[in-house]
């Protein structure tokens, strides 16, 4: 199955439309053998195991499954199955996840949950747009949902998040939070990931639009969970972590919205406090200096905030650029380098002599 993925593009937060384009139809091969699949489990033993078969059954026979300390013999079944056992030394998906692919010794990596909810065969699908120059691709749950795969309150919370994610950072990835991903391990590496927690799918998206990752977006199935298998995911708590952490990564992605939401807030709380002064003096002649005091420390501050903000979003366009520049400078300068003999595999004929290079 072929799947001309779109490019997200960034768009203007303002706008509800962006616009999307194929990157190239050039293709390069992506064998199964130059693919980890890599798997974060915590007590997914109803259904690990079908998932490696399924992978395995479609030639991908480097499974790696990261895990955070089941204790229902997950870990067991997985190497049974014959995926690559790791168990993580911290804790959460995030913490998961960059520890395990700082193992990986091939370039690609398709991630995806072991619960059974997202389906190997779509493993094509992922993979096709890095073989034509993209980086990140991010499977789109929405595009074949089953109807029970998600609750209501879950489908809600997750709109909210991506429109929010499409206002502050300004890219249409259209389901931000899915866990079925392929990338480069090089992209990968370029990121800034510090999330431990269930934000991880959030802040690789937003590290891809600050570090430029070329990311595209693919439909995918999403099935229910098994009855038997349980979901480690709290809407409320992680929703709300989620959310937070979206605004919170605008600091540095976004200051404009970041510091400029801040200022907009300080300048809204004075203003409404100098109103009531202001009222209570006309209507009653009595005089609150300090709460005058406040208010005017409050516009103030807000205003500062507003001028940091635009003062922040010039740095930050400027330093964006000139990284973009050194790394196309980098990537260059490594394409160009003739191999040395270390790098090189040769072929020797059965009395030892050299017959020629691989």
């Amino acid at each position: 199955m072929e799947y001309d993925g779109t490019r997200a593009e960034s768009v203007d937060p303002a706008s509800e439309t962006g616009g999307v384009l194929a990157m190239t139809d050039e293709r390069r091969e992506i064998s199964a053998a130059d693919v980890c699949i890599l798997l974060p489990t915590l007590d997914e033993a109803a259904t690990i195991g079908d998932v490696i078969d399924d992978f395995q059954d479609l030639g991908y026979g480097n499974v790696v499954v990261i895990d955070g300390g089941s204790t229902d013999g997950t870990r067991e079944i997985a190497s049974e199955h014959g995926a690559q056992v790791l168990t993580q030394s911290g804790k959460g998906k995030g913490q998961a996840v960059r520890e395990a692919v700082s193992y990986i010794d091939v370039p690609y990596v398709l991630m995806l949950d072991g619960d059974g909810t997202y389906d190997p065969a779509d493993a094509e699908t992922m993979l096709e747009p890095l073989s034509r120059g993209y980086e990140h691709v991010i499977g789109n749950r929405f595009a074949d949902m089953d109807d029970d795969a998600m609750k209501a309150l879950n489908g809600v919370g997750n709109r909210l998040i991506n429109r929010s994610f499409r206002f502050i950072h300004g890219a249409a990835y259209e389901d931000i939070l899915s866990g079925y991903r392929a990338f480069t391990v090089d992209s990968f590496d370029r990121l800034s990931l510090d999330s431990d927690g269930f934000t991880i799918e959030t802040e690789l998206a937003v590290e891809c639009v600050k570090h430029g990752v070329e990311t595209t977006v693919v439909p995918v199935s999403y099935s229910a969970r098994p009855e038997e298998s349980e979901t480690n995911l709290h809407p409320i708590k992680d929703g709300g972590t989620i959310i937070l952490a979206l605004y919170s990564l605008a600091k540095t992605n976004n200051p404009l919205f970041y510091f400029g939401s801040l200022g907009i807030g300080g300048i809204a709380a004075g203003g409404a406090i100098a109103t009531y002064v202001l009222w209570r003096w006309l209507q009653y002649g009595v005089g609150h200096e300090i709460l005058a005091l406040v208010s005017a420390a409050a516009i103030l501050l807000g205003v500062q905030l507003l001028m940091f903000g635009v003062l922040s979003d010039m740095l930050v366009t400027l330093h964006r650029e000139q990284r973009r520049r050194l790394e196309q400078i980098t990537r260059k300068a490594r394409d160009q380098q003739p191999a040395t003999e270390g790098d090189r595999a040769f072929e020797y004929d059965d009395d030892g002599g050299e017959q020629h290079d691989e």
